[in-house]
């Protein structure tokens, strides 16, 4: 599906940077989920701490990086219930503070001629922290270039990764 109302959910089709054959920095549309030959759930999201290592992610991480931009991104408060469980409050709209885009990393590849993204997840920033124990890997704009070429390090590029997020509840 594409995406019309402005939310993305797994599995919908979307505008991803990422480089072209010549090494362009371009726009293609791409679904939101690597396919899972486990259960069949789509693989949304690569924890930046193994994606290097596991061999879902290793390829894509080494030289097929993309970035998602967005306005924000949505997350759902998590917390123990009182009887002990875990449960999902209140949805917030996040972006980093000051910026208008939110610049998303990720990795992607094809799949049945299709290419297919998942977003990279890390500990979050302190804020953040109180409503979710992840939050996606996001880059300032200045360095999207050099995340999504296939010759760039992208390890070395984690400590610009941006942490401090401005939230407000969502609808």
């Amino acid at each position: 599906m594409i995406v019309e109302s402005g939310e993305v959910r797994p599995t919908d089709i979307v505008p991803v940077i990422a480089p072209s054959r010549s090494g362009k920095k371009t726009v293609f549309p791409m679904r939101w989920g690597f396919s899972n030959g486990f259960n069949g759930k789509p693989i949304l999201n690569a924890r930046v701490e193994t994606a290097s290592e596991r061999r879902s992610f290793m390829e894509s991480w080494k030289s097929r990086r993309c970035i998602i931009p967005a306005s924000y991104y949505f997350e759902w408060e998590h917390f123990k219930g009182s009887d002990g469980k875990q449960k999902t409050g209140a949805k917030y709209a996040i972006q980093p503070t000051g910026d208008d885009i939110t610049w998303l990393c990720g990795l992607y590849r094809m799949e049945e001629d299709l290419p297919v993204f998942v977003v990279l997840t890390r500990k979050p920033g302190e804020k953040l922290s109180m409503i979710h124990d992840r939050m996606p890997l996001i880059l300032p704009e200045d360095k999207i270039d050099e995340w999504i070429m296939p010759e760039s390090d992208p390890q070395s590029l984690l400590s610009c990764t941006l942490t401090d997020m401005y939230m407000e509840k969502a609808d």
